[in-house]
């Protein structure tokens, strides 16, 4: 009986030593962390935790934002988890676009009970097209003369006010609202996403579309071009009906997967939510919108000569290469990052001044920005011109001939000859880009050239294939004549 006494005491004693000796270790550890010689954020700081950090989201993506557009239109069951989502719209239908204030009290206090600006716009979702956006929309203008890409169908808006319709930019509508007061507006998308491929053997893919909304406030100056606000989504538009038909393919289609497949796709919500992304560069140009006039004298382009003559139209301006100077100021750097497309690492570098950025080596900015974002961005700061693949100079025969004419008796006829060439950079050597390059040179639309010869020997004309272009020699001179067509009111274009 005594053994069997002591036992228990005995395991009771061991336990209770073993608690305390387990609270001592645990208070040891404690104490050792407490007073420790680094912390998270130290390690955080080492250089191989910086590319990951890079690619975490901005602190702004968990915030409320100021503004919210809601499309009212459903998205595609169609779309894979964490892609963007896709809208079909129907042409020429009005949409609703619930503008919607999302402030906290106190936030923004400066635009409250006053009106804001916001430029609303449909543009090219596809990084290529966005580059020759002038170009696409000149041609879609020829082909549809006096129609608008986008519209506002004011009627049915609600709590806009002062709309405009620039009738040079045909893709851009723009209005005043109160975001303390119901705002809805109303659009409509008259052009279909085929307008814009490239023909293949027996069916086309249309291309998205991006609908965004930049809002801004009033400066000093009484002038919008504070910015506030920029958000879009991504949509596809089909002939009318067409966009019925699509969403209810994509859902008969999703109804047939194995469960597990449905799984790897969003649901279709009823309404569409603008997501937040960067604001949309304004880039200004003169729209050539009467049609080309031509020369039945000369039979030749109206091109102008030095600084321009009376039947020359104004060619469209393209923008100045935006290349970041020593001079700007953190604010300046913010906004020069904002327009090239490198929104995620302003924060990053939100007290670097133009220097402070220019003074990165490659390594730097690559071990900061991660290898793909951070050579564009180094590029984008060295302001690299990637060289064109082909150069090749013309000048109008008329031109030559005119300018042969007048000869001194007593004077070198080849040092007072003149003659006035512009420049064709080709990028893809193909007779199609060449016939772009040229009707843009001479403000006129591409449909207007219909075949394009090079003279060979004994003056027989070539036809110029993509293979001949190819065969070019770089910086080649070429004279350039015109041929009307007497089948139809366009021309043939002649290279000597």
């Amino acid at each position: 009986m005594a053994w069997a006494l002591k036992l228990p005491l005995t395991d009771e004693v061991i336990e209770s030593g073993l608690v305390q000796d387990f609270d001592a270790s645990l208070s040891g550890i404690g104490q050792e962390l407490g007073a420790g010689a680094y912390s998270m954020s130290d390690v955080l700081a080492l250089p191989i935790f910086k590319q990951e950090e890079s690619n975490l989201p901005p602190d702004s993506d968990n915030k409320i934002l100021p503004f919210q557009y809601v499309l009212c239109a459903a998205t595609s069951p169609a779309v894979k988890l964490h892609d963007e989502t896709l809208t079909y719209l129907n042409q020429g239908q009005s949409y609703e676009i619930r503008m919607l204030d999302n402030r906290k009290i106190g936030e923004l206090p400066e635009i409250t009970d006053k009106m804001v600006k916001s430029i609303l716009r449909v543009v090219f979702h596809d990084r290529r097209l966005q580059y020759t956006e002038h170009q696409q929309l000149e041609g879609w203008r020829w082909n549809r003369p006096g129609d608008r890409i986008l519209d506002l169908d004011i009627p049915m808006s609600v709590g806009i006010i002062d709309p405009r319709a620039n009738p040079t930019q045909l893709n851009t509508v723009e209005f005043l609202w109160d975001p303390s007061k119901r705002t809805s507006v109303f659009i409509q998308v008259h052009c279909i996403s085929t307008e814009f491929t490239m023909r293949k053997h027996g069916g086309e893919k249309g291309v998205p579309f991006r609908v965004q909304i930049d809002t801004f406030k009033e400066n000093e100056n009484e002038e919008y071009t504070e910015h506030l606000h920029s958000a879009s989504c991504q949509v596809k538009v089909f002939k009318p009906k067409g966009a019925d038909r699509k969403q209810k393919t994509d859902r008969e289609k999703m109804e047939k997967r194995a469960p597990q497949e449905k799984e790897k796709y969003q649901p279709s919500y009823e309404t569409t939510i603008l997501t937040e992304c960067c604001p949309w560069p304004e880039v200004t140009y003169v729209s050539n919108s009467p049609s080309p006039a031509f020369n039945s004298t000369h039979n030749s382009f109206p091109v102008a000569e030095g600084n321009g003559s009376p039947t020359h139209q104004p060619e469209p301006v393209v923008p100045v290469a935006d290349n970041l100077l020593p001079t700007a100021t953190p604010q300046d750097a913010q906004q020069w990052l904002l327009r090239n497309r490198f929104s995620p690492f302003c924060r990053l570098f939100t007290n670097f001044s133009g220097a402070d950025l220019l003074k990165l080596t490659r390594e730097d900015v690559i071990q900061i920005c991660g290898p793909a974002d951070g050579i564009r961005l180094y590029n984008a700061l060295k302001g690299r011109v990637v060289r064109p693949r082909l150069t090749i100079y013309v000048c109008q025969e008329s031109q030559q001939a005119r300018e042969q004419q007048p000869k001194p008796e007593n004077g070198d006829a080849a040092a007072n000859t003149f003659f006035v060439y512009h420049a064709i950079y080709l990028e893809e050597l193909t007779s199609s880009e060449l016939t772009e390059k040229i009707a843009q040179l001479f403000n006129i639309s591409p449909r207007l050239i219909n075949q394009i010869f090079k003279q060979g020997p004994t003056g027989i004309h070539v036809l110029v294939s993509d293979e001949m272009i190819q065969n070019f020699q770089d910086e080649v001179c070429l004279v350039l004549d015109t041929m009307k067509d007497d089948t139809n009111d366009g021309y043939h274009i002649i290279l000597k």
